[in-house]
């Protein structure tokens, strides 16, 4: 049951994501917020209204975040899984790389200085490959 509830969940989260990403979406809420500031200024500005726009606004904010945090992490999940598959596939590639975001720290740092001493030694390589190229010109 949980799982069922969990997978409606976010599918509604994500089609929220969708509606509220749209162009159109931008204008009906910029038209509402002008509506309602021009009303609160004819008003006077009353002190209710101001705590109820406050609270109201502030309760969309919580809402929109936790959406987009949802649908950050799925994006995100679906993008590693595409990454770890591409790993995979490649025979000369480092399998230790696939789910390497579940590594402690230690040893991402580790990985980063081994790619980046590749990295390094690729382009005195080629460096190098220039520079001999262009003293037998």
């Amino acid at each position: 049951m949980r799982s069922a509830l969990h997978q409606r969940l976010s599918r509604a989260l994500q089609r929220f994501d969708e509606m509220i990403s749209h162009v159109a979406t931008v204008a009906v809420v910029s038209v509402v917020l002008v509506t309602f500031i021009v009303s609160l200024a004819i008003a006077g500005f009353p002190m209710k209204w101001q705590t109820g726009f406050s609270t109201v606004s502030s309760a969309i904010v919580i809402v929109l975040l936790f959406a987009a945090k949802h649908t950050q992490d799925r994006q995100q999940t679906a993008l590693q899984l595409k990454l770890d598959e591409l790993i995979r596939s490649i025979p000369a590639a480092d399998d230790h790389l696939v789910q390497i975001e579940r590594a402690d720290e230690k040893e991402l740092v580790e990985r980063k200085l081994d790619q980046i001493e590749v990295h390094e030694s690729l382009r005195d390589a080629a460096n190098d490959e220039d520079r001999s190229t262009d003293e037998s010109t």
